[in-house]
This record gives C-alpha cells, structure tokens and sequence, in this order.
C-alpha cells in the first residue's frame, strides 16, 4: 500500500520517505562536469514532483522510461520555495505491485451527478435539431463513457479523471447565469457550444497509466478531432439546418480566442465570444484552485510561481485570515522534530529494495 503521496510534503520536509510514483517525465541532462543526472516529474493522484537523481545514474538511465511505476527512496526538500524529491535509489515496478488509483487524480465530485446535471441542462435546450445533436452524442455509449472520464487537460486545468465532465458543468452554470444578464445571446446555441468545446478531448487525451497525449491527438489537436465528430454524427442527422453547423464548427475553431492559442478564427459572434471568455474564467479558476491546494502547506499566502497562469498567486484566505488558514494546514500541530533526529528516522526507515535490485 501506498504511504507517502505527494501532498504529504510539507509535513517530511527535510526527511526521506520511500514510495511509488508514475514518472510523468524523463530526461537525462548533464551537471557542469559533463556527467549526466536524471530529471523526472513523478506523479501520484494528488500531484507532481520534480525529483533529480546526482550519484550512480549511469546504471539507472535505462532501467525505465516515462510512464512506468517506480518505486523511489529520496529526500524531500525545498529548491526555489518548492518542493522537490532528491532520489537515491529507484526500481520499476512490477505490474502486479500497481494500484492505478493511486497514481491518477479524480475528481471528489459524483460523477454520476456531474452527468445528472448535465443531462437536465440538455433537456432545456429548445432548438430540436441542437438538442436532438448532442443527445445523439450522450446516447453514443464509447463517447458518453469517455466523457464521463476524460481529463480536460493534460496538465494546465481540470487535469484528472472526471475533469471534462466537471469542467463542462461549470461551464454550463455560468452560460445560464450569464444568458440571463445577456437575453440576446442564443442560450441553446451556447450551451450546445459548451457541450462541443471540449468534446474532442475524449480521444486527443490517454489517461490509462499517465495523461498524456495520443499519437492522433498529438498531430492534430482537439478540435479537428471534434470537428470530425461533429460530421461523423450531422451525417446522420441529414435534415439539420447548414446555417447552425457553420455557427458550431466556428465555437469549435474560436474557443481558445487567440490566434496565438491555437485558435485558427478568432471568435466573430456573441455565443462565440461569450464561449471563450466562460471557458478561459473557469480554466484559469480552477488552475488556481488546484496550486493553492497543492501548496497548502507553505506558510505564506504566496505560492510559487505558476507557469501556466505567468505569475505567483496570492492566496487571499490565507492573507486576510492567516491563524485560521494555519489551523485548516495542521489542526494537531506538534512541535516540529530537531534536524539531529531527522537523519536517525531516515535511517531508520525499512529498506523496501532488498527483495528486488534497483
């Protein structure tokens, strides 16, 4: 069983802990000396860690390649105000040692209700050829399943099982808010748009050990995997009006709003537009939830510096309420151990790579 996750850091700051990750990422880059060194991202379902490994490399270089299991024994410490794995010893995992759901992240939320709601929002659009669209989508037992289960991302939002689904919902909440306070706005068009954003993240993404990209997803991106979809079921749909297939291959292609970010149109009609910006508010609402849960543990109400957002965040819970954010981190508080004790404990950890050579 699993012990040690990587949202555990803060409280083995400066200790060694032993446990298993899925490597996200692997490169092999050289010290100042020339001598190479192991660069990973490991992962479990509660994050990622950047881990390096210094001494003895040349004997592990080959022993494993991305998206195998390791089971790793290292030091955490903090490099830059984040965390990091320092390794000292690794070896692949067998298959049979594997608890996948250890190693994905899912959403806490109940997909089954996730997947209620969604299909009550459908039942109020009015366009029948619109609803009648993405039912044929919903009754596509593979695509429903997939959709249930997808991440929206590989890494920048709503990344874990379960995350399209949760992200779409969001979505579609804030298209009703936000049609309410805009009535000439084509609500059913929007929440059609919603549903079809994303869609093609169903087959762009693989989620089965690690996400990350298919060889299909990876040539050609989401949405001419979607805008194929979306063919694939008008064609059997021979009565659907021209003129609204136009309008949804256009939320497709504009969704990401920039030229610059992958969309090849920019969006050129209120639903359109209104797409965009709701799809990028609750994407980058959600990459801040997630780093402030994953940097819980800092004291400060400042968190590292995140790539995907190009800024450090502020936590203003923490900032405004700072006894009560330090409670929340730790309710059971104990002094912490002094560092002499720290290198006993470490040694003292069983050795978990003697019934099978690193």
């Amino acid at each position: 069983m699993k012990e040690f996750f990587i949202s555990d850091c803060s409280r083995q700051e400066n200790k060694n802990i032993t446990s298993s990750f899925v490597v996200a990422s692997k490169q092999v880059k050289a010290k100042k000396n020339g001598e190479p060194f192991l660069a990973l991202v490991l992962a479990d379902r509660t994050g990622q860690i950047e881990a390096k490994m210094w001494d003895n490399v040349d004997e592990f270089i080959d022993a494993f390649e991305q998206d195998d299991f390791l089971k790793v024994k290292g030091l955490v410490n903090k490099y830059k105000n984040r965390f990091q794995l320092t390794i000292h010893k690794l070896r692949r995992m067998e298959e049979a040692e594997i608890d996948f759901t250890d190693y994905l992240p899912k959403t806490t939320k109940d997909i089954g209700e996730l997947w209620r709601e969604l299909t009550e929002f459908v039942g109020t659009i009015q366009n029948p050829h619109l609803k009648r669209l993405v039912e044929s989508f919903m009754a596509d037992a593979e695509i429903a399943e997939r959709y249930r289960n997808a991440p929206a991302a590989k890494t920048l939002h709503h990344a874990y099982i379960g995350g399209l689904l949760d992200h779409v919902v969001s979505l579609f909440r804030s298209c009703d808010l936000m049609c309410r306070n805009y009535p000439q706005v084509n609500r059913d068009l929007l929440l059609t748009g919603a549903f079809l954003h994303d869609i093609g993240k169903t087959q762009e993404l693989t989620y089965n050990r690690a996400f990350s990209y298919t060889t299909r997803g990876q040539l050609l991106g989401h949405m001419i995997i979607e805008l194929e979809m979306l063919q694939a079921k008008l064609a059997r749909l021979p009565d659907f009006p021209v003129e609204l297939k136009v309008l949804l291959e256009h939320l497709i292609i504009s969704h990401h709003g920039q030229y610059e970010f992958g969309s090849p149109k920019l969006p050129m009609f209120p639903e359109a537009l209104m797409l965009h910006y709701l799809d990028d508010l609750d994407s980058k609402m959600e990459a801040m939830r997630a780093h402030f849960e994953r940097e819980a543990g800092l004291e400060g109400p400042w968190t590292s510096y995140n790539a995907s957002l190009g800024r450090p965040l502020l936590d203003s819970r923490k900032f405004l309420h700072p006894e009560k954010a330090a409670r929340a981190q730790d309710p059971g508080a104990t002094p912490a151990e002094p560092a002499t004790e720290r290198s006993d404990s470490a040694a003292a950890a069983p050795n978990l790579f003697s019934e099978q050579k690193a």
